[in-house]
């Protein structure tokens, strides 16, 4: 089974192309102009054993980084298809230095969104943290699942963010793991 996805998004404000390889070893080329997201990303990659190859342009920081939500949701529910013998659930507690963040998801084909970052309204590098949420918004909205991110304590903005990005990718490794041949749900179909 081949779980790859390549997407192309080009609109007036923005134009991302992406390809995932689910079952990759983390490898990376990701290039969206700001490198704060950058840096996520490629944890991201690295963390969840996910190949990520991302290219992304636009107009204003908000549609760049709201648009690669969307292309990298849509590469991950594309890449995962019918979902079969997946684990669907995935969970994670991660630390970075004296934050801690817990990420849990369920890749149920349905959009639900419940995020506690604990975050000043400030920018972090490049990057404000309004785009940060606008960011896991699309994701989740686009990857067509359940996504529960809660920091539960920290002090410094990039330590949250990056914890937060760190347990999604480790999340996502177990829930796309290849546990059976059967689709996870008692409806047959996800």
């Amino acid at each position: 089974m081949v779980r790859t996805a390549r997407i192309t998004r080009k609109t007036s404000e923005t134009e991302i192309e992406i390809t995932l390889d689910l079952d990759g070893s983390g490898k990376n080329e990701i290039d969206t102009g700001f490198k704060f997201m950058d840096h996520m990303l490629r944890l991201l990659a690295t963390h969840s054993n996910s190949d990520i190859k991302l290219k992304a342009n636009g107009d204003l920081t908000h549609h760049v980084i709201e648009d690669i939500g969307i292309v990298l949701g849509e590469a991950f529910n594309k890449a995962l298809g019918d979902k079969k013998g997946i684990n669907r659930y995935g969970s994670a507690l991660i630390p970075m230095d004296e934050t801690l963040a817990r990420c849990v998801l369920d890749f149920s084909s349905r959009k639900t969104l419940i995020l506690d970052l604990r975050l000043k309204e400030c920018d972090i590098e490049d990057v404000a943290v309004e785009d940060v949420k606008h960011f896991f918004n699309s994701f989740a909205e686009n990857a067509k699942m359940n996504l529960h991110i809660h920091v539960l304590y920290g002090e410094d903005q990039h330590h949250k963010v990056e914890a937060v990005f760190k347990a999604l990718a480790r999340a996502i490794k177990e829930a796309k793991k290849i546990i059976s041949d059967e689709i996870p749900s008692t409806k047959g179909i996800l």
